[in-house]
């Protein structure tokens, strides 16, 4: 087996890319992470993204290099995904010119989101992150937990017509909102649905990944650590020695692989400030996945250590 590099080793190896980008993407990027296809058009995505709320919201006291180093990460592994949600003007304009840097800027699918009540509002919350994200084309523009979702969603199809968003979808992140979503979803066809999926947190099995399978929307998936909730539950508990059956060696990869095992599943989308932590997540994408058989064992086994 080979060594995994430690991030002494990563962080030096990128230290000694040219600054124009960290490789060639069709010999190093996309060749490590799987893909999978965005039902609506065909286009491939890597199945590891960064969910990156928490490291953006860090910049006011972190500065920008935390979420730059992450983002190299998850490139040089093959990643592109990268999903915002818009909350501080001085935060976002840093992130904006962090993502338009010469080696991250044409690597990666950004996506944003809308949370403001009323047309106005939500028209002018996009306006402002194309000016501060530095792009007048956002790859996937949402709407945040269906805020206002029937005032939003003709904006966004106005966007989509117009060019300014290349894919349009809605989130939610609790299943308190699953049978709205389902009403929206048996209405409308968005290109993505993103909700909250994880090992502990698996009620979007039942009826909304299917739902989203048949009418063959893409998926990201949020929370996969339950927002740290996830490890807090699980801390002290050793890793049941059956995982290595399908290469799993971290708590963290426990989850991810349960749910990338799910081909209802585009892109699940990983937040940290953590390079280490963000390579782990885009190697998991490499190895085995748990077989059916495997995933109730895994049910079985958290629903007795983490209730």
């Amino acid at each position: 087996m080979t060594e995994k590099p430690s991030r002494r080793d990563f962080l030096a190896l990128l230290s000694m890319l040219p600054v124009t980008g960290l490789t060639p993407a069709p010999a190093f990027a996309q060749q490590n992470m799987p893909v999978r296809r965005i039902p609506a058009t065909g286009e491939n995505l890597p199945v590891v993204g960064l969910g990156s709320s928490k490291v953006v919201q860090e910049i006011a006291t972190n500065g920008e290099d935390p979420v730059r180093q992450v983002l190299r990460t998850l490139v040089a592994h093959g990643g592109k995904v990268i999903d915002t949600w818009p909350r501080n003007a001085d935060n976002d304009g840093r992130f904006g010119r962090v993502i338009n840097e010469p080696e991250l800027r044409d690597r990666l699918f950004v996506t944003s989101k809308i949370d403001q009540v009323g047309r106005d509002a939500g028209i002018a919350q996009f306006r402002q992150t194309q000016r501060l994200y530095g792009r007048k084309v956002i790859d996937l523009v949402q709407i945040f937990s269906l805020t206002d979702l029937d005032t939003h969603w003709p904006s966004l199809r106005e966007w989509k017509e117009s060019g300014a968003a290349r894919y349009i979808g809605v989130t939610v992140a609790e299943a308190r909102l699953y049978g709205q979503l389902e009403t929206f979803l048996r209405r409308e066809r968005p290109d993505f649905v993103q909700m909250n999926y994880s090992i502990t947190e698996r009620q979007s099995e039942e009826r909304m990944l299917p739902l989203a399978a048949d009418r063959r929307l893409a998926v990201l998936i949020n929370r996969p650590f339950m927002n740290g909730a996830y490890f807090r539950r699980l801390e002290g508990s050793p890793l049941p020695p059956w995982t290595a059956d399908f290469g799993c060696t971290t708590w963290a990869q426990f989850s991810l692989k349960y749910i990338l095992a799910n081909p209802a599943v585009t892109c699940v989308l990983t937040e940290t400030s953590n390079p280490r932590h963000m390579e782990e997540n885009a190697l998991t994408a490499l190895g085995p996945v748990p077989d059916e058989a495997a995933r109730k064992r895994m049910r079985e086994f958290i629903d007795r250590v983490a209730a």
